[in-house]
């Protein structure tokens, strides 16, 4: 596999993701490697929330699955520019991924990384229609994109989202993508867990993946990993690996996260993210602690500038409520945060030295990238 296709891998157990906050430090001793899964080259309906668990013997096999489904299933052929350094490199490369047809408009949904820094972009229909497609915006921060082809309504088959707060442990599932530049390959598995964090282009945190043993390689980015209705409950993502390929650990972003990112990029809306700026603790229990000091992820536990810094956060602050909701983790700080917008007040309950503060925090916009090292 040539990694020059790939995002930059992430070495250790706990990659320095950061979403409002960064999850620094690991105790590993193991060292794997997360990569995104694009390939070199060679809005919906909302769906009944029925878990698929819970379907009682109603599931579709997977032979229909890929019937209903790979029509809305497109293959995508990108052209990008490769940014240079003081001594050189840069140029065009090409890279492949896979896309889920959005909606009767055109739209187009796919993983932000399988378009990032794009100078063309195709669109490689089942029935063998090709077509330009443009970049309607992209959120790096969720790893989400929106692309938008112009093409009879008829060529046009939405694939409807489930929702995918619901999916469980042991659910069936299907990916259909383009590993290896083979489009409209199937491959099936389950729910391997859920509430996962994976690491976004930006270096921020994407909470909520959902993980799965269904094969998905290099050119499966952007595809769906449908349920056993048929309907999707992710963009397949990133895979876990000590080889590059797969190794049974893969995720998918969450769909309900997709569906909501979309919707805005297609309404000509800006998406915002909120941020807090702390480095956090991803070995602490019992809430939420700032990171002690820095690492070669974070520089900074509490980083200059931030609305963290503006509030009075400390280094080793031990965040155990937010508005008072009860903060287990790190992840569930990041996913609560989350919830709220650019520019609100939350009260963040925490300890410092055995004492308990209440400190109020005006959330900020994040930022393009995260502040790592």
């Amino acid at each position: 596999m040539n990694l020059k296709t790939l995002l930059p891998a992430l070495a250790g157990a706990a990659a320095g993701a950061i979403v409002a906050a960064v999850i620094a430090g690991g105790s590993s001793s193991s060292t794997h490697t997360v990569t995104t899964v694009m390939s070199s080259a060679g809005a919906g309906a909302p769906a009944a929330s029925i878990p698929t668990s819970l379907n009682k013997g109603q599931g579709l096999t997977i032979n229909q699955i890929y019937r209903k489904t790979s029509p809305g299933v497109v293959d995508i052929t990108v052209t990008s520019q490769q940014p240079g350094s003081l001594f050189g490199g840069g140029g065009q490369s090409e890279g492949e991924g896979a896309g889920v047809v959005y909606d009767k408009k055109g739209d187009i949904l796919t993983d932000q990384h399988v378009v990032a820094n794009a100078t063309s972009v195709e669109v490689h229909f089942q029935n063998g229609v090709n077509a330009k497609a443009r970049v309607l915006g992209q959120d790096a921060s969720t790893d989400v994109a929106v692309i938008h082809v112009d093409v009879p309504a008829s060529e046009l088959h939405p694939i409807a989202f489930a929702n995918s707060d619901e999916a469980q442990v042991g659910d069936p599932v299907v990916a259909i993508g383009s590993p290896f530049s083979q489009p409209e390959t199937v491959t099936s598995g389950i729910v391997s867990q859920v509430g996962r964090s994976i690491t976004a282009p930006n270096n921020f945190q994407i909470t909520g993946a959902i993980q799965t043993d269904a094969p998905i390689n290099p050119g499966n980015s952007g595809g769906p990993l449908l349920d056993a209705a048929g309907q999707v409950l992710g963009l397949n993502d990133q895979i876990e690996t000590n080889s590059n390929q797969n190794s049974g650990v893969g995720f998918a972003t969450p769909g309900n996260t997709d569906q909501q990112v979309a919707n805005t990029i297609i309404a000509g809306k800006q998406v915002k993210h909120s941020y807090v700026g702390v480095c956090l603790n991803s070995a602490a229990s019992g809430g939420a602690q700032i990171a002690t000091r820095p690492d070669s992820t974070c520089p900074t536990p509490v980083v200059p500038g931030s609305p963290a810094a503006q509030a009075g956060l400390e280094p080793g602050d031990l965040i155990t409520q937010i508005n008072g909701k009860a903060i287990s983790s790190s992840n569930a700080f990041i996913a609560t945060v989350a919830n709220y917008s650019p520019g609100q007040t939350i009260t963040l309950t925490l300890k410092r030295n055995d004492v308990t503060h209440h400190i109020k925090l005006k959330l900020g916009t994040r930022p393009a990238t995260a502040p790592t090292g």
